[in-house]
């Protein structure tokens, strides 16, 4: 279940949950190399590739505390997306970041999802909500007391 879960399922933490003796890149190589995905030149240059994509390229060997909270969620967002799961599960993206880096993480999240990526989100952020242009079901006590398909959620 392991490598299916690695291949089929990304997973963006709300503590990023980067390994602090790797650099970016390494972190991003990591779910490749466990999943059996790709050598090595192309998992670097793939690596290269979804860091350029999360807009963080040029921080690619830095360790994560030598970048800000906002470039750490967004290289935790390019390591879930390495094996190009058809399933993001994102728990709170952004609660540990600002609301600049907050934004920024959002639009990373929804061109993935624009690319074909089901992004599948908890959040308790109605702001995030109300940025959702696809369906949001909202749950409260593990209840479903609303589904909106298409268009902004109106609570």
């Amino acid at each position: 279940m392991a490598v299916w879960r690695g291949r089929n399922i990304g997973i963006i933490f709300q503590f990023f949950q980067l390994l602090p003796m790797l650099s970016l890149i390494e972190n991003i190589m990591l779910p490749m190399d466990f999943g059996g995905v790709y050598n090595l030149r192309q998992r670097k240059e793939r690596a290269l590739h979804l860091l350029d994509l999360v807009g963080i390229a040029d921080h690619a060997y830095k360790l994560p505390s030598a970048v800000s909270g906002g470039q750490q969620q967004r290289a935790a967002i390019a390591r879930a997306i390495a094996n190009n799961p058809p399933l993001i599960v994102a728990d709170e993206p952004t609660g540990m970041i600002d609301p600049g880096s907050s934004a920024e993480v959002m639009q990373v999240l929804d061109k993935i999802n624009s690319l074909g990526t089901t992004v599948l989100m908890a959040t308790h952020d109605f702001s995030i909500v109300d940025r959702m242009k696809r369906r949001v079901i909202r749950v409260e006590n593990g209840r479903v007391i609303s589904d909106k398909n298409e268009g902004k959620y109106n609570g």
